[in-house]
C-alpha cells in the first residue's frame, strides 16, 4: 500500500521510517506489544491522541502489514487490533529506543501521563539479567504489570497482573528508573530495601506450626 509520504531514499532506515516514523506509530505497537486492545483501550493508554488521528494512524498501520483487526466471538460485539509478525518484530526496536531514552528519564512533569506498563520494556534488560523464562508480576502504585522474560523466545509483558507469576516485584518509578538506565541491578534493588521481591517458592512454603 502506498504511503502518503515517503523520503523517496534508497536507504533501509528510510525505507523503516517511511512505515513506523509517523508520530504515534511507535507508541501503538507498544500498546499492542501487550496484547489484543480495542480501539477505546488504545485511546485511553495514548493520552493526547485526537480520535481522528489514532483511527488514521491504525488504518495506515493495518495497511502497512503491522497490525490486523478482527471482530471478538460472541457475546463480545467489539473489534481489536493485534500486531502481526511483523509488527512484533518491532519489540527489539522499542528496547533500543527505551535503553537509549531511558537516562532522561527523570522526576514526572506535572503534565506528564503516567501507565505501569510503559515500564515494562525500560526494564527488560535488568529482569533479563536476573532471571530467564520466568513471569514476573511488577506492582508500583501507578498499577501493574508483567513480564515473561525470554528464555527460547522473545520477552512478553502484558498489562495488569498474572496468575503464573514466579515472582512478584514491589517497587516505585524512581526504582524503575534506576534499574531502566543501569544505574542499578535488581538484587542491589532488593537489597537496599528499594524493591520488595517474592518467588513463588517462598508464597507456597507452608506458615510455620506454633
Amino acid at each position: 500500500m502506498p504511503r502518503r509520504r515517503s523520503y523517496d531514499q534508497y536507504c533501509a532506515a528510510a525505507r523503516a521510517l517511511d512505515v513506523v516514523g509517523d508520530r504515534w506509530t511507535l507508541l501503538i505497537v507498544r500498546e499492542l506489544l501487550a496484547g489484543p486492545r480495542r480501539y477505546t483501550d488504545l485511546h485511553a493508554d495514548l493520552p493526547g491522541v485526537s480520535t481522528d488521528m489514532l483511527a488514521g494512524r491504525l488504518k495506515d498501520m493495518e495497511g502497512a502489514a503491522l497490525l490486523t483487526r478482527r471482530r471478538l466471538p460472541p457475546p463480545a460485539s467489539a473489534s481489536v487490533y493485534e500486531l502481526t509478525e511483523r509488527g512484533r518484530g518491532l519489540l527489539p526496536v522499542l528496547r533500543a529506543l527505551a535503553e537509549w531514552g531511558a537516562p532522561a528519564l527523570e522526576e514526572p512533569r506535572p503534565t506528564d501521563a503516567v501507565r505501569a506498563h510503559w515500564l515494562a520494556i525500560p526494564l527488560l534488560r535488568a529482569l533479563e539479567a536476573e532471571s530467564a523464562g520466568v513471569v514476573v508480576q511488577v506492582t508500583l502504585d501507578e498499577g501493574e504489570f508483567h513480564v515473561r522474560t525470554g528464555a527460547d523466545g522473545p520477552p512478553e509483558y502484558g498489562d495488569g497482573p498474572a496468575d503464573d507469576a514466579d515472582v512478584r516485584l514491589r517497587t516505585d518509578l524512581t526504582t524503575c528508573r534506576a534499574l531502566a538506565s543501569g544505574e542499578l541491578t535488581l538484587a542491589e534493588a532488593v537489597a537496599a530495601g528499594r524493591a520488595d521481591r517474592t518467588d513463588r517458592a517462598a508464597r507456597a512454603e507452608p506458615a510455620p506450626v506454633a
